[in-house]
């Protein structure tokens, strides 16, 4: 798929962009946040490392969230 500039978008295609943008930073925000405030024996692995997974696009979240917590 061609890269697109931002003015060659229409309405739509904005809006898909900002949600998905939106979507994203909410779910980084609530597994930074979670891992923030779990204490380390309840975390599979190395927090620091999780931190940095947690900001790999949409993936890094959700492995955290299935993966990373113990619960």
């Amino acid at each position: 798929m061609a890269s697109r500039k931002w003015s060659e978008m229409n309405g739509g295609q904005k809006f898909g962009v900002v949600a998905g943008a939106v979507v994203q930073l909410v779910l980084a925000g609530l597994a930074w946040s979670d891992l923030a405030h779990r204490p380390a024996k309840k975390v599979n692995g190395p927090k620091g490392v999780w931190a940095a997974v947690i900001a790999i696009n949409y993936a890094g979240p959700i492995a955290y969230f299935v993966a990373g917590r113990k619960d």
